[in-house]
């Protein structure tokens, strides 16, 4: 079965996605128009990622997926960079623990070893601690890129071939998908970015080929749950074909 027919197997009959991924855009805007820093911002934002994570659990999504830092990120000045990684530091600290209680499996997608030690020592217990949870998988993507996710996908293909237990030939979409991020989660059904931009910035390149896109001008400290209803109401609206026509279109050609 091709990837594609898989992810329309994959579809569930009901109106609410699986899986969603949030582009988390504004928090520096919202500090701005506050005469803060923008790590006032940042430090909002983890009350929105709560919000949103409690809102993923009660409505029974698969996935939830996080773009907290890309790897262009590292182009922000240090100042705001140090702070953000010791923000994260915390929040692994102080969420984790609430994540597991309520059977939450976290997981941590992207290039992490940039990162200090003290940080991916936080990680790596973080995973341990969820890992046998079977409720929502939360991926958060930190210091990750949709290309270099798929970059480090063909590289481990490349590798099969040099070792002789993979021929190029044998080299397809279904043999890629399974060496990107996620790929044992369902797809991604729906995308949302805050923040009034309408782009995708690097962003699960591969992973949202057939995703609806959701952009909203909230920025992400105002991301609540009723802006998160507004977003599932319009997927529910939404007429997905994945590349196919509609039995309407069909019927007219």
């Amino acid at each position: 079965m091709s990837s594609e027919n898989q992810q329309e197997a994959m579809v569930p009959p009901s109106s609410t996605p699986r899986h969603v991924a949030i582009i988390m855009d504004g928090n520096g805007r919202w500090a701005k128009s506050r005469g803060k820093l923008r790590i006032f911002g940042h430090k909002a934002g983890v009350k929105s990622v709560r919000r949103s994570v409690s809102f993923a659990v009660s409505h029974h999504f698969d996935a939830l997926t996080l773009y907290a830092f890309s790897s262009e990120n590292w182009n922000r000045p240090m100042q705001e960079v140090s702070a953000l990684m010791e923000l994260f530091v915390r929040a692994l600290d102080s969420e984790v623990k609430s994540l597991h209680k309520h059977n939450v499996r976290l997981r941590i997608i992207g290039d992490i070893s940039r990162f200090s030690r003290r940080l991916q020592e936080r990680i790596h217990r973080s995973e341990a601690l969820t890992q046998n949870n079977d409720g929502l998988t939360l991926n958060i993507a930190a210091n990750y890129g949709g290309r270099w996710d798929i970059i480090q996908g063909v590289k481990q293909l490349a590798e099969k071939v040099r070792e002789g237990t993979l021929l190029p030939d044998q080299i397809d979409e279904d043999a890629l998908c399974q060496h990107v991020c996620l790929h044992e989660l369902a797809p991604v059904d729906l995308v949302i970015r805050t923040g009034g931009e309408h782009r995708i910035s690097n962003f699960l390149l591969w992973q949202i080929a057939y995703a609806e896109l959701y952009f909203t001008d909230v920025l992400w400290p105002d991301f609540d749950e009723h802006v998160f209803e507004g977003a599932l109401n319009a997927f529910a609206q939404r007429e997905r074909r994945f590349g196919g026509a509609t039995p309407n279109d069909a019927i007219a050609s």
